[in-house]
This record gives C-alpha cells, sequence and structure tokens, in this order.
C-alpha cells in the first residue's frame, strides 16, 4: 500500500508553526498511548526542534500524555562532548525537555568523543542500542530542513545516504559544521508511523518547494526520502511556504 500524500500545513510564523506542532504532538502522542502504544520519538535539534519543546511545556494539555512512558532518540547528533551547545540534545535541553517527566532511562544520547572512541563506534553503539530498546517503529519522527534539502545529517550528494545496512552511521566532511555526525539512516527513518518536517524561514523556501516535487529523487533532496506510514506533515510558516504553488 502506498504511503498517503504529504500534507502540508502552513502557519502565519515561526512561532505558530512550532505552536501547531507542539499540539499535534501532545494529540498524537495521547492517541497512541490510549490505543495501548508506548511511542518513540526521534526529535531534531535546532531552533525550530527547541521551540517545539518550548510550546508543549507551555501547553496545559501536555500532561494528557504519560511523559514516563515516551522513548525519545535523536534523527541525527553532531560528534561532540555531551553538554556541547551546538549539539541537538543539548538544545533540547536547554528549551525544556528534562521538565517534562521524561523517564531519563528512556532517552537515547547518541556518544560524543567523551563516550565512543570514533564517530563509526557511536554509530555501532547507537544502531545497537536501537535494536535492544527500540519498538521497531517510530510513532513520530521529526526534522528541521537545511537550505540544501538536507535532513538529518543526511545531505545532498554525500555517500553517508548510501548506506542501507545500518541503522545509524557516521557522517565525515558534513558541508555544515561539525564536519563529524552520527545519523540515522533512511532506512532507519523510514521506519514510522509518521513523519513531520518542521521549516520555517525564507531561505528554505526553495528546498521545501523541491522536496514536495513529484518524482524528486533523495540524492538530490534528502527531505524527499523519508515519510510516514500513516502520515508525512510539513508544517511551514509562510516564508518557508513561499515557492509552492
Amino acid at each position: 500500500m502506498n504511503a498517503p500524500s504529504p500534507e502540508v500545513l502552513r502557519h502565519p510564523d515561526k512561532q505558530a508553526t512550532a505552536d501547531a506542532a507542539a499540539a499535534q504532538l501532545v494529540s498524537t502522542l495521547a492517541t497512541a498511548q490510549r490505543e495501548g502504544r508506548e511511542p518513540q520519538v526521534a526529535l531534531t535539534g535546532g531552533s525550530m526542534g527547541s521551540a517545539i519543546i518550548a510550546s508543549v511545556l507551555a501547553r496545559p494539555d501536555h500532561a494528557d500524555v504519560d511523559w514516563s512512558r515516551v522513548t525519545v532518540w535523536w534523527g541525527d547528533e553532531r560528534y561532540l562532548p555531551a553538554g556541547d551547545s551546538e549539539r541537538n540534545d543539548t538544545q533540547n535541553d536547554a528549551a525544556g525537555l528534562g521538565s517534562l517527566g521524561l523517564d531519563p532511562t528512556r532517552v537515547h544520547r547518541v556518544g560524543g568523543p567523551d563516550r565512543a572512541a570514533s564517530v563509526e563506534a557511536s554509530a555501532q553503539a547507537y544502531g545497537d542500542l536501537m535494536r535492544q530498546e527500540g519498538g521497531g517503529e517510530f510513532e513520530v519522527v521529526m526534522f528541521g530542513v537545511g537550505p540544501d534539502g538536507h535532513v538529518a545529517s543526511l545531505f545532498p550528494h554525500h555517500p553517508a545516504q548510501r548506506i542501507s545496512d545500518r541503522i545509524a552511521v557516521a557522517v565525515h566532511d558534513s558541508p555544515k559544521p561539525p564536519p563529524d555526525r552520527v545519523s540515522l539512516t533512511f532506512e532507519a527513518l523510514n521506519h514510522a508511523r509518521e513523519v513531520w518536517f518542521l521549516v520555517a524561514g525564507e531561505d528554505k523556501a526553495q528546498a521545501v518547494a523541491a522536496a514536495l516535487t513529484p518524482g524528486a529523487d533523495r540524492w538530490d533532496v534528502p527531505a524527499s526520502g523519508v515519510s510516514g506510514g500513516t502520515a508525512t506533515r510539513w508544517f511551514v510558516d509562510e516564508a518557508a511556504a513561499a515557492d509552492l504553488s
């Protein structure tokens, strides 16, 4: 059965986009738990990823979710020591991730050089951990999108895109600093009920339009290479949607 067509959800500005995604996240996770699932979520960093965490905390209904039964992963991470301000998890922590009531043993962080001997060792360990602790399917995978159309740390025309026999891959010579990263592969990211793209800003408009063009090749536009089994949602502000017809 083919995946459903992407749904584009436009909002006036970045904050409204984050608020809408936060409302949908609370609703989606609460529904999953009512239906007997223990949801697994892949978070993203950057300003939008952090804005959503802050928006969730600001919602009174975030208590509808039993956060202690939500498992958290990251779609990618910079190979930097724990607590480095450039890490995605550090940015999410600063936005209030720890105030949601998550069980720390269910918050799975990618090892940096303080925990892993190399980027390859970190990627292998994260893949092994996901095999042990993962549920086989994400409830929601969230992505930011770069102006070049990259998602997680899967960049256009980068050889890491071609890795398909593992869950997580080492990324070297990233075109965006820092150069060393760990990313989940397309194959891992596509094991998701829902995939959400969270995009704001006019510098992303070309990438959004390219990713949503029918027949787009993920080698050229990585954001076109991930979709959810039940829903693919693009939460975009009007600036990021400017090139859509």
